[in-house]
C-alpha cells in the first residue's frame, strides 16, 4: 500500500512513498517498582530502552502510596511488564514514520503525582452547560454532575468509590484486555492515578450526555524543556440495548503551556447498545497531546466518534474500533486543524469480522501554516466472514501555505467477497472556480477565502450532536483562522 506525501509549494507536487506494517500477563504482585539496576543484570536487558524503564520508574513513583482496586493493579502490572521490552518510537517505526516524538522524548518529563491546589482550579473557566466530570491534571476531582440526575442503575464515577460487586466484576473482566496498545498505551496503564468508570445497564438510556473536561493546570513556560506528564482514563461499559452519549473536551489553564497529556478511552459497546461519542481537543500550541480510544462493539451496536482536534504541537489519536457481531454500525468524522508549527496526526483502525457490518469514515484536515503538518493513517480491514459489509472512507486536505505538509495513507484491506466498499484521497488548497464565484457577486477575496476554509471544517463540526458544543468549537476556530491571518499580515 502506498502512502501519499504532499508539500504545498510554489509548484505542487506528489511525492509517493512506500509502506510496510502486547502479550497480556496475569498480574503478579501488588505493588512492585521497577528496578532499574535489576532489570540491566536481567536476560531481558538487551532488549529494554533505558529511556523508558526511567520513565516507568518515575511514573511508579508518582502512584498514590495507597492500596489499589484489583483491576486498575492488573491494569497496572500488565502495563509495567510491557514497558520492559518496549522501545520509545522513532521515525524507524512504520507507525511513526511521519511523527516525530522526539519533543517528548527530549524533554523533562515529571509526572504529576498530585492534583492541584484548591485556587489553581479557581481559574479554571466552567464554561459548559452541562453538568461535568472534572479531570485536572489527570486527577478526577469533585464534579458538578449529580448522579440524582442518573438513571437507575448507571454509575459514573471513581473506580475508588465503586461499592457494587456486580459492575466491579465487569470491569475487571474488560478493562484493559486490548492487544494492539503501543508504548502510550502502557504508559497510561502504568501511570492512571485513578480510574473513571461510566456504566450504563441493559435497556438503559441515558438522556443527558456524559461531559468529561480534562484540564491540564501544571505546565511550564513556552520554550521550557519541563514538561509535566498526565495520564487520564476513563473506562465506558454500555450493556445490551443501553444507550449514552459521552462529551470529552482537553483544554489548559491560561499561562499553562508545556505539559503532556496522555490519555486513554476504553469503550465497550454490547449488543444493540449505542454510544455517542464527541472529542474536542484544544490544549496549549506548545504542548503534546497523544490520546488512545479503544472500542469493542457487540453485534447490532452502535459506535459514532465526532473529533475536533486544534491544539497541540504534537498530536496523535490512536482510534481502534473492532466490531464484534453482525449488523454493527461505526461512524467516524473527523476534523484537524494546524495553525502553527504542530503536527495533527490520525491512526485508526477498524477492524469488520461479521456479516452486515456497516462503517463510514469521513477525515478532513487544513494545514494553514508553512511549518505545519498532517497526518492521516486509517486502516479498514473487511475479514473473510464479513460478508455483505458497506464499508467507506474518504480523506480530505486543504493546504493553506507554501512548504504545509500532509501525509495520508489511506488503506483498506478486503479478504471477504461480497461487499461494498471505496475510499478515496483529496489534497488541495482552495479552487479558483470556487474563488471566482463569490467575487462574482461583489465578494472581496480575503472574505471569500474565509468563508470557504472555514466552511470546509464546518462539515464535521456540524455533526457535533450538541448545539452549545457546536456553538463553542466554531467560536474557537473562527478564532484560531482569524489570529493565523493576522500573524500572515
Amino acid at each position: 500500500m502506498a502512502a501519499l506525501t504532499f508539500t504545498h509549494q510554489n509548484l505542487l507536487h506528489f511525492t509517493p512513498k512506500l509502506t510496510t506494517s502486547k502479550p497480556y500477563l496475569k498480574p503478579k504482585r501488588t505493588k512492585t517498582k521497577l528496578s532499574i539496576q535489576t532489570i540491566r543484570e536481567s536476560p531481558q536487558a538487551s532488549f529494554t530502552d533505558q529511556f523508558v524503564l526511567q520513565l516507568a520508574d518515575s511514573l511508579e513513583d508518582s502512584l498514590p502510596s495507597s492500596s489499589s482496586s484489583l483491576p486498575l493493579q492488573k491494569l497496572r502490572d500488565n502495563s509495567s511488564e510491557t514497558l520492559l521490552s518496549t522501545q520509545w518510537p522513532s521515525r524507524k517505526d512504520e507507525s511513526f514514520r511521519f511523527t516525530d516524538t522526539s519533543f517528548i522524548k527530549n524533554s523533562d518529563i515529571n509526572p504529576i503525582s498530585h492534583p492541584p491546589n484548591s485556587l489553581d482550579l479557581l481559574e479554571v473557566s466552567r464554561d459548559t452547560q452541562f453538568e461535568s466530570f472534572n479531570f485536572v491534571d489527570g486527577f478526577l476531582v469533585d464534579s458538578s454532575f449529580s448522579s440524582s440526575n442518573l438513571p437507575d442503575g448507571v454509575y459514573v464515577g471513581s473506580l475508588s468509590k465503586l461499592s457494587s460487586e456486580g459492575i466491579l466484576k465487569r470491569v475487571c473482566e474488560l478493562l484493559g484486555d486490548f492487544e494492539w496498545g503501543d508504548l502510550f498505551w502502557s504508559v497510561n496503564g502504568l501511570g492512571a492515578p485513578d480510574l473513571m468508570v461510566v456504566y450504563v445497564p441493559e435497556g438503559c438510556r441515558v438522556w443527558n450526555p456524559i461531559y468529561l473536561k480534562y484540564i491540564a493546570v501544571d505546565g511550564a513556560d513556552k520554550g521550557s524543556k519541563k514538561m509535566p506528564l498526565s495520564n487520564p482514563r476513563v473506562f465506558v461499559l454500555v450493556e445490551k440495548g443501553g444507550e449514552v452519549g459521552i462529551v470529552e473536551e482537553f483544554v489548559g489553564k491560561v499561562g499553562s503551556e508545556c505539559y503532556w497529556t496522555n490519555s486513554v478511552l476504553e469503550v465497550v459497546v454490547g449488543e444493540g447498545g449505542k454510544v455517542s461519542h464527541s472529542y474536542v481537543q484544544k490544549q496549549s500550541l506548545s504542548a503534546a497531546h497523544i490520546k488512545w480510544t479503544s472500542v469493542r462493539q457487540e453485534k447490532t451496536s452502535t459506535y459514532e466518534l465526532v473529533e475536533v482536534s486544534t491544539g497541540g504541537k504534537l498530536s496523535r489519536h490512536n482510534v481502534h474500533v473492532q466490531q464484534l457481531g453482525s449488523d454493527t454500525v461505526t461512524e467516524l468524522t473527523t476534523f484537524h486543524l494546524s495553525v502553527g508549527d504542530q503536527t495533527q496526526d490520525l491512526h485508526s483502525r477498524i477492524v469488520l469480522d461479521h456479516p452486515r457490518g456497516y462503517s463510514q469514515q469521513l477525515h478532513k484536515c487544513i494545514v494553514a501554516h508553512s511549518s505545519g503538518q498532517a497526518v492521516f493513517d486509517g486502516n479498514v480491514k473487511v475479514n473473510k466472514y464479513a460478508q455483505q459489509t458497506d464499508a467507506g472512507q474518504l480523506t480530505r486536505s486543504l493546504l493553506l501555505e507554501p512548504r504545509a505538509t500532509v501525509n495520508v495513507k489511506p488503506n483498506l484491506q478486503i479478504i471477504a467477497d461480497d461487499v461494498k466498499c471505496s475510499h478515496g484521497a483529496a489534497i488541495s488548497d482552495l479552487e479558483d472556480g470556487q474563488l471566482f464565484y463569490f467575487q462574482a457577486r461583489g465578494i472581496d477575496l480575503e472574505t471569500a477565502r474565509e468563508a470557504l476554509v472555514f466552511s470546509f471544517g464546518a462539515e464535521v463540526i456540524d455533526k457535533l450532536p450538541y448545539s452549545f458544543v457546536q456553538k463553542q468549537v466554531k467560536d474557537h476556530v473562527k478564532a484560531l483562522l482569524k489570529s493565523r491571518r493576522k500573524g500572515s499580515s
